[in-house]
């Protein structure tokens, strides 16, 4: 028998609410998936994925998350939420602010004092919420010009970038940055990229927009990319080439390993 496309399962059900997230867009494969109840997994199984290849699909399992140690059992459950839409993220991250600025990690121990931060939503062309953020120099200083952040695939503006936009903004450089469509804050299904033009137009869109400020005017504006989010600044430098004075690229993603497209070549996927 064939599987379908693809199968979600429902992850167990920690949410400190009785309800049923919903999500603010629909995506169009999780619309129709049945959801079907996990099966007994080792949480000793020490590979991250399995692949078990038969003939007519590939079999894909995720180690079970563990507590984590030196917090709450009420922070523990709200991390363990089905995290796949942005309300359900936008919980966590409220709930792990003040964990994260107590992290022992150079990025957030040698941040410059008197970074002033601001954080905002904008409403895309496709009716979806995006969450962005800036980092500013120190009142007084003279600004230099802007640097506008693409963080890469499964990471968010509002982790490790805070402590890097804080640096950068000490120099006299305005930081603004935003969270991909369905990464961190922003709305959209989590992780989930229907299109790279689409991430392409988002950004364009938000600094578009950005760039029009009044404290940018005159200014010289920079686009970093990392990892993913090199491919990103690539796609958009190529489709606006005069819209930015640089681009910085940190660890691009210029090409797609050929073993990874191997596995996309095999028969549909059953993700467990």
């Amino acid at each position: 028998m064939e599987l379908p496309f693809a199968l979600r399962l429902q992850p167990p059900n920690h949410s400190l609410s009785p309800q049923k997230l919903e999500s603010p867009t629909i995506h169009p494969l999780k619309q129709f998936l049945p959801i079907i109840s996990l099966p007994e997994i080792n949480p000793h199984t020490k590979p991250f994925l399995n692949l078990s290849r038969t003939r007519h699909s590939t079999i894909v399992t995720a180690k079970l998350k563990k507590p984590m140690d030196d917090v709450s059992e009420e922070l523990n459950l709200i991390a363990a939420q089905n995290l796949d839409y942005a309300p359900a993220r936008r919980r966590v991250r409220s709930a792990f602010i003040q964990v994260q600025q107590e992290l022992d990690h150079p990025l957030f121990k040698v941040a410059p004092p008197g970074i002033k931060t601001y954080e905002w939503y904008e409403w895309n062309s496709r009716g979806l919420e995006i969450f962005c953020k800036r980092w500013m120099p120190e009142p007084g200083v003279r600004m230099k010009g802007a640097v506008c952040i693409c963080h890469g695939y499964g990471d968010t503006c509002t982790f490790f970038f805070e402590g890097i936009a804080k640096r950068i903004a000490a120099y006299g450089y305005g930081v603004y940055a935003l969270d991909h469509p369905g990464f961190g804050l922003s709305d959209g299904l989590h992780g989930y990229i229907p299109s790279f033009d689409e991430l392409a137009d988002n950004v364009i869109e938000q600094y578009t927009k950005i760039q029009g400020r009044p404290e940018l005017r005159g200014l010289p504006c920079f686009l970093l990319g990392q990892s993913m989010g090199g491919a990103v600044a690539l796609k958009v430098h190529l489709k606006e080439p005069r819209a930015w004075d640089g681009i910085i690229l940190v660890a691009p993603m210029c090409r797609v390993s050929p073993s990874f497209l191997l596995l996309l070549s095999c028969p549909p996927f059953l993700l467990l």
